[in-house]
């Protein structure tokens, strides 16, 4: 037994050699060198934990600002615009403090061309669906006598929780639309020209399209007005940060219902195939439902070997082919020369 108590026990432990590493400087160092990187991984993790929890926090901060804010400012039509302003601004700035990967890195090209976009989503498109869409549902609604006054009854949670849906769920089958039908597809293929992921990137594309995205059936709810702006500035929360170039991996309880980065990038993958997949601009969710989620990332992004379209491109895409049979219709029908 002393035998078997001798082996188990702690070795001995040298109290002269234990005396000599703590006065030994190289020692010292050592100790101090990894006692600081065990400090920095410690910090980098709380940092990147919080980056993660930056889109849930940012939702949560929408929600309050439009439930509780001043009433001046939420019966302000402004508001919606200064808030979405804010969203898009403040992510942007993420992307110079957390980028995700180098080949997005925004430049000054990349950059006046996004906010072109951004300034004719919030004037011309915005204008055009009041006008075409929203103006005529209305009066559609009130012809019919079609009430829905029980909406604006609900807790403002779950009108908003109603925009939401309703935005998404008719954008989800219109871009997936826009992925199977090949006249849908050349107004959308533009969006998918973009060679690189930003915050902004959302608002870029071909303008008939951008009015086809729009469309909805909220027009037909009495919803309450500083809902149906919760709603909007919390899909435009989910739709920048899915676009960014944000090293920001946000938690499952986010992710399970919400497009994120990972998710968003991998759709826009080059190749079309790899595209027909997680066609939710927000709700990740309705593409887990319905069968069309795909796990995975995507780096490359870009169509027809990642070529990068101007502005005037973007414009006419749709119109190529009609453009094109034009153009050979007209040589054919021309007298050969001599």
């Amino acid at each position: 037994m002393d035998q078997q108590r001798a082996c188990n026990a702690d070795p001995p432990v040298d109290m002269t050699s234990t005396a000599e590493a703590r006065s030994n400087p190289s020692h010292q160092a050592s100790d101090a060198y990894a006692s600081a990187a065990s400090r920095d991984r410690t910090a980098g993790g709380i940092k990147k934990a919080l980056v993660d929890l930056l889109p849930p926090a940012m939702i949560v901060a929408v929600v309050l600002f439009w439930m509780f804010g001043p009433q001046a400012w939420i019966k302000n039509d402004w508001s919606l615009i200064v808030v979405g302003g804010l969203i898009t601004a403040f992510v942007l700035a993420l992307e110079g403090l957390f980028e995700r990967h180098v080949g997005w890195r925004l430049n000054k090209k990349e950059f006046a061309t996004d906010l072109f976009y951004v300034l004719l989503s919030y004037t011309v498109i915005t204008w055009v669906s009041v006008k075409l869409a929203e103006e005529p549902l209305r009066a559609v609604k009130k012809s019919l006598g079609i009430t829905t006054e029980w909406a604006a009854h609900m807790p403002f949670l779950a009108q908003v929780a109603l925009v939401v849906f309703l935005i998404e769920f008719g954008q989800y089958w219109m871009h997936r639309l826009m992925h199977n039908w090949t006249p849908f597809w050349l107004t959308h293929a533009p969006h998918h020209h973009i060679t690189q992921l930003n915050a902004m990137k959302g608002y870029v594309g071909n303008p008939v399209e951008l009015f086809l995205i729009s469309l909805s059936v909220v027009a037909l709810f009495d919803v309450q007005q500083p809902a149906l702006f919760c709603a909007i500035n919390i899909l435009g929360v989910v739709s920048t940060f899915a676009h960014a170039n944000v090293r920001s991996d946000p938690p499952l309880f986010y992710s399970f219902f919400f497009t994120t980065i990972r998710h968003h990038s991998l759709h826009h993958s080059v190749g079309y195939e790899e595209t027909r997949c997680n066609y939710a601009n927000s709700l990740i969710l309705i593409d887990r439902v319905l069968g069309t989620y795909r796990e995975g990332e995507g780096i490359l992004v870009g169509q027809d070997e990642r070529k990068r379209l101007t502005i005037w491109e973007q414009f006419l895409f749709p119109f190529v082919p009609i453009i094109a049979a034009i153009k050979t219709k007209r040589r054919k029908t021309q007298p050969a020369a001599g």
